[in-house]
Order: C-alpha cells, then structure tokens, then sequence
C-alpha cells in the first residue's frame, strides 16, 4: 500500500505515548494514577443527559444531519458568545457547530493554505495543529516560548513572509497563560496585512483561577481574518459528545461549512439537541471551575513544597511546573516508577524542556493521592541528582 509520508514520518502522537507507557507501567504491578489527560472524569450533568435521551427518542434517526449544523444550536452558541463575551455574532453567517474542536483545528490547514507556506504556531502547544500541517505536506514556522516571556508569542518573531494560518491557544495549553485582547488584535491586524488567518483555540477559556476571565479574538472589533475554536469537551465535561463549534469571519466559516458536506463530519443531530441545553446552563460550569480551583490550591502548593517551580499562568486546567536541574523526562521516568504519570514538557514541543504538565481534571481522592506522589518523586529526583 501507499502510505503518506507526511504522516508517516511525523513523530508520535505523544498521548499515545503516554497510554502505552501507563500500560507497561501497570503490566509491572504499579498502580497508576494519571494526570497526564485533560479528560474531565466528572458525572455528565444530569440535565445534558435527559435532553440527550429526549432527542434520540425524538430526532429520525434515518436523517443525515445538515452541513450547517442546527439553527437552534447555532442561536445558542451565539446567545452564549454574547453572555460570556458580550460579542455580539449572526448565528447564521458566523457560527458553525463542529465534532468537537480537534475535527475543525485539524481541517484547517487543508484549506487554507497552499504549497509553499508555512503555519506558525508555538513551542510547546497542543499537537493536533501542527500535525495536520504535516499531513497537509506544509512546513511549519514554531516559535519557541519561555517563561520570561510570559508563555506569550511575540509578534516580531513570526515568520509573516509565508504564513497562512498563526495558531494561538489562549488559555494556553500547556502553560496557563492568557493573551491580552491588545495582543490578540495585534495579531489579527498583521494576519489581515499580510492575507493570513488568526486561528484562536479558546478551549480552556471557562477555567480561570485569577482575577480576570479570558479574553476572546471574537471581542475584536475587527473579526476578518479570525476563527475561534472552542466545545464542550472541557467547558460542560463533555468530550464524549464530541460538540463544538468555529466562530468568527463569515468567509472562513462558509468555506468550512462547504467543505465539511464532502467529508460528513457534521455532529449528529440528536447530540446537538443536547449541546443546546449544555451552553444554556452556567451553573454547571461554576461548579466544574470551583472544583478545578481546589485541586489546583493542593497539587500546586504540594508541587512548591517538593521544589519545583509553578511556572505556569492562572487559567487552563493544568498545572506547568519546571522541574529542579530541568531533566523533563527523567522526572517522569521517576514519577511513573512512584505510581504518578504525567507529561514531560518535551513531549509537547522543544519549548516544553525542563517542565511538566499535570492535570487537574482527576477524582479527588486520586489528586490527593497525586500530592503525595510529586513530593515522593521529588525526594528520588533529587537523589538521582
């Protein structure tokens, strides 16, 4: 057979990396607990739940659902922009729901890019936009971040000469760290000057811990040129209804919404119907966010007691630490052998080195269990010293 070689020779995805090292692990005997997914492991809101089963037994099931996803979803995604955000969007032209964020992010680089350019995007960050770049036989254009500079892209250093797409995850994932509105219209200016696309994952933008919500590219005055990701897989808990949506530039959004009718990958219609009910509902979210700020009180202040470094921002659902010495993966070799995995920094882009990425989406009794862990790990990280 004819394989693409693009993907062929991509590097691991690195979560599949860590599943195969969580199962060797408890092949020896060790009895795992794993912080290294942003998977929330919370019941599904009971209300979600009953409008889920409300609509299988509704929705003819013998229908494929439409390109544009439900008008009534769309209506509720821009009521909840404009609650959140206080931006104001036409459901029709602006909004499209998705399968999730990860199906729309991963279609992107397939249309609008062409031979020859580039996709900027940072290091470290979530995988899934470099790696459709490479399937789409792209080069990339990464960009290094760093504590000092706040876990923040720099605008002087993007390669704008061949740039299509400039990736920003805000908050982002792994560090925390959130754009200011300013850069983010920065940004959005010198894509339009030079006929690239801001793409903005906005994922997270429902934990933060400090004084100030997330801002959101679809406050911008100016929204040409801009597409803003986000679903309930993190928000509601949800990521087994694989719901989202893309937002933003009506261009951008009919291109999308025709080039999804060739691939069928329009949510089905009875999950939409329950997506309705998820992004009318605050309450839940408040909840998830109060519960996510405890277990960050714990493992951060266990993480500062066993020497490392908080290095990370005050959003996002995990914790960045820097390690002692800064050897990412043999601190996770050694965490791993104490019953603790997580995720070396490296794994997620050169930029990662010497921190790791911890979850904070487990169950209680596993994240106090975790708390333990990382000072157990730290006392045998500094004895390999």
């Amino acid at each position: 057979m004819r394989l693409n070689p693009n993907i062929e020779h991509a590097p691991g995805y690195p979560f599949l990396r860590l599943a195969e090292a969580r199962r060797d692990a408890q092949a020896r005997g060790i009895n795992v607990v794993d912080l290294s997914m942003g998977q929330p492991t919370d019941p599904a809101p009971q209300f979600v739940r009953d409008a889920l089963i409300q609509a299988a037994a509704e929705v003819p099931l013998a229908a494929y659902p439409s390109a544009e996803g439900l008008p009534e979803l769309r209506v509720a995604i821009a009521a909840w922009i404009e609650r959140r955000f206080g931006a104001r969007l036409d459901p029709d032209r602006e909004v499209l729901p998705t399968l999730g964020a990860k199906e729309p992010i991963a279609t992107l680089a397939r249309l609008f890019a062409r031979e020859g350019d580039c996709i900027a995007l940072t290091s470290p960050s979530y995988p899934v936009p470099e790696r459709s770049a490479r399937a789409a036989g792209l080069s990339l254009s990464p960009q290094r971040l760093t504590h000092e500079g706040g876990w923040l892209p720099d605008p002087e250093l993007i390669e704008w000469r061949r740039a299509a797409i400039v990736w920003v995850v805000n908050p982002h994932n792994p560090t925390g760290a959130t754009s200011s509105l300013e850069l983010l219209d920065e940004l959005a200016q010198r894509c339009r000057s030079r006929g690239a696309i801001l793409a903005v994952d906005e994922t997270y933008s429902e934990f933060w811990f400090g004084p100030t919500p997330p801002a959101s590219a679809l406050q911008l005055d100016d929204r040409r040129g801009v597409v803003v990701f986000n679903s309930l897989s993190k928000r509601s808990g949800l990521a087994g209804l694989r719901s989202g949506f893309l937002a933003g530039d009506p261009e951008i959004v009919r291109r999308v919404r025709r080039h999804r009718s060739d691939l069928g990958t329009t949510p089905q219609a009875f999950v939409q119907r329950a997506a309705i009910a998820a992004w009318g509902d605050e309450a839940h979210v408040e909840h998830a966010r109060q519960r996510y700020a405890r277990k960050r009180e714990l493992l951060a202040a266990a993480a500062v007691r066993a020497g490392f470094l908080d290095a990370g921002g005050t959003a996002g659902i995990f914790l960045w630490l820097g390690v002692p010495r800064g050897d990412d993966l043999r601190a996770y070799e050694l965490l791993l052998e104490r019953s603790l995995l997580v995720v070396p920094g490296s794994y997620l882009g050169s930029g990662g080195e010497g921190y790791l990425r911890v979850a904070l989406t487990a169950q209680d009794e596993h994240t106090a269990r975790a708390a333990e862990l990382l000072q157990t790990g730290a006392r045998a990280l500094a004895g390999a010293a």
